[in-house]
């Protein structure tokens, strides 16, 4: 009895020392919680980010939350990012370096009326489109330079941009013709609406070719010389990438933890198990590792956007793969 005690307080001891040792990491995301960030939730249910010995806070995002104002406060280690907002604030002077991307396609898409008359993308001329902003719009005004489509209004060659809310009211009120749309959220919006698919175009930015990258993994330049950071943003990218993994192959799992995690209680499960599979499709093809061609068409597409570009240069120092390498080899 005595032996078995011992080994039951070791265990225990054990077990508190581990927990008692758990370096702490704080993720910010880039929106409210929803299977869009699956793979952090499912890592930390799963207890992937245990095993690593992190102890890992998930802060959700919203309308009011900048993760590139909350990451230059100290109020989080790693922030979940698109790189067209990422790349805009390194150059104004905040040092973000994409450390992994589990992300390996666009979500993003303009979705349209077709009975407004339109069927491809010259079509959106004299038109009135809506177009997230706070960093969302960067690629929109990319395409549009690129079409020589003016965004100061309508005209022959021109559209009026509508500052578009996080909804789908415009299209739904025909305040405008076309309006933003992710793939896995907005659009099905739409659709839950009562609006047909035949009833709509879609434009999807892969498709266009003036597709960004969205949702990677980014850090400050500075932390990266702590080696006490390194190894824990090591450690995390690993655990997380088993998430995003986990979550592909178990997609209804995946989107049950995030309803778990979701404390407004907004989420349904119909949803958010359509948005993971539709999530799925955008971490295939993905290991975490960023793919450097996938960041020079993303810095191509910034760079061309006539007179108002969201970066100026090429930059340097953007990204690195010495967190990956080491996390995923």
């Amino acid at each position: 009895m005595k032996k078995i005690l011992s080994g039951a307080v070791a265990a225990f001891s054990l077990a508190a020392s581990a927990a008692w040792s758990a370096d702490e990491v704080t993720l910010q995301l880039k929106w409210v919680t929803q299977a869009q960030f699956a793979g952090y939730y499912v890592a930390k249910d799963k207890g992937f980010y245990e095993e690593e010995g992190l102890d890992v806070t998930i802060l959700p995002g919203g309308p009011d939350i900048a993760p590139t104002q909350v990451i230059a406060g100290g109020g989080a280690d790693v922030t979940v990012e698109w790189m067209p907002a990422a790349l805009a604030a390194r150059e104004k002077g905040l040092p973000l370096v994409n450390i992994a991307q589990p992300f390996k396609s666009s979500g993003m898409m303009l979705t349209c009326w077709k009975d407004a008359g339109i069927s491809a993308p010259e079509d959106l001329k004299n038109r009135t489109l809506g177009v997230w902003f706070f960093g969302n719009e960067f690629p929109f005004m990319s395409w549009m330079s690129q079409l020589g489509i003016d965004t100061g209004g309508k005209s022959e060659n021109g559209v009026e941009v509508l500052k578009q809310g996080f909804n789908v009211d415009p299209l739904l009120q025909r305040q405008a013709d076309c309006i933003s749309t992710m793939t896995y959220n907005e659009y099905w919006q739409v659709i839950d609406s009562g609006v047909s698919p035949d009833e709509l175009v879609t434009f999807k930015y892969e498709d266009q070719g003036v597709a960004t990258l969205e949702d990677g993994l980014y850090v400050l330049e500075e932390n990266l010389n702590d080696a006490a950071f390194v190894d824990k943003m090591e450690r995390f990218v690993r655990a997380s990438m088993k998430g995003w993994k986990y979550a592909e192959e178990n997609p209804d799992e995946a989107a049950d933890i995030v309803l778990e995690n979701d404390a407004t209680g907004a989420q349904t499960e119909a949803h958010q198990k359509r948005m993971m599979g539709e999530i799925a499709k955008l971490t295939a093809g993905s290991n975490g590792s960023l793919d450097p061609a996938d960041f020079e068409r993303t810095v191509g597409t910034l760079l061309a956007g006539g007179s108002d570009p969201v970066i100026t240069k090429q930059p340097e120092g953007a990204w690195t793969h010495q967190i990956s390498d080491a996390a995923l080899n």
